[in-house]
């Protein structure tokens, strides 16, 4: 597609999730704050439906908001057995999923139950929230963890072909020359992240869809890892949250009860590598 398919397309998407906005505000919000960038942008210029797609705010209040109604909706539903509250922690918007009895432990994800009666479902209901972000059904995933002008957003990228963005307020898509550079050769550039052990990962998922990348790349990577102390679990949670693996959320749930087990007890390289392989023993995860 070219870009202005896909503007079309995009505000298309937009314009059918904001028609089941029924709060007037709310509308306002998305309207004029809303921007898509990342993966969705990539496949329509390969002229493939995009698997999801991220959107971010403009603004701390815009993204606030937005977050505490999908939140109400969620916790009114009758079918949520954990609470959702969005609040602000230490200047970050963060999503606290809490049991609704005292026995349950609180936990970092919560999703949508399976049920078997069959029932009309609502289009871009909350199915499934983590701590810093949101997934609608129909493809939409909230992105909470970071807001701000798509400069500011994008420093918080790994890859430059993932750079691509749509603003919903002017219907205009931006695609830098060194996104769409990468994205003809089908190579990996890092730019620089704030989570470069997520960034390591996250090359797994593109090299399965044909990309390549050079040593370079990797050396880049391991030097900001360096930089990093991934003994202390706060550290290495917050690297790993944005890794989108099943596997990952039950290593982050283990390290941290060992950790209110043994307060005093320092996490080493054995206990480590044993908790690994305990957990990714059971087959090759699939992001």
């Amino acid at each position: 597609m070219n870009r202005y398919r896909i503007a079309r397309h995009l505000k298309s998407k937009m314009d059918d999730w904001v028609s089941h906005v029924k709060d007037e505000r709310i509308r306002s919000l998305i309207q004029h704050n809303a921007i898509v960038t990342g993966g969705a942008l990539v496949s329509l210029l390969a002229g493939e439906e995009p698997h999801d797609y991220d959107i971010y705010f403009k603004t701390k209040e815009s993204c606030m908001e937005v977050a505490r109604y999908y939140a109400k909706l969620w916790n009114e539903s009758g079918e949520a057995e954990r609470t959702v509250t969005v609040e602000d922690k230490e200047g970050r918007i963060t999503c606290f999923i809490e049991a609704k009895d005292a026995v349950a432990e609180d936990k970092e994800e919560v999703r949508e139950p399976d049920t078997k009666k069959k029932k009309a479902k609502k289009p871009y209901r909350p199915r499934y929230f983590t701590t810093n972000a949101i997934s609608l059904s129909d493809k939409i995933q909230l992105i909470i963890r970071f807001y701000g002008s798509v400069e500011e957003i994008h420093k918080n990228y790994d890859f430059v072909h993932c750079t691509c963005s749509y603003d919903y307020l002017t219907d205009s898509v931006n695609l830098p020359s060194a996104a769409l550079e990468a994205i003809i050769n089908k190579e990996l550039v890092y730019v620089g992240s704030k989570y470069p052990l997520c960034s390591i990962i996250r090359t797994r998922k593109f090299l399965s869809r044909g990309y390549h990348i050079n040593a370079g790349q990797y050396l880049k990577m391991a030097y900001q890892l360096n930089e990093l102390d991934l003994h202390d679990f706060e550290v290495l949670k917050d690297q790993l949250v944005g890794v989108d693996s099943a596997y990952f959320n039950a290593f982050i749930d283990e390290m941290r009860k060992m950790k209110e087990d043994h307060p005093d007890m320092e996490m080493d390289t054995g206990y480590f590598i044993r908790a690994v392989d305990r957990i990714f023993s059971g087959g090759i995860e699939h992001e």
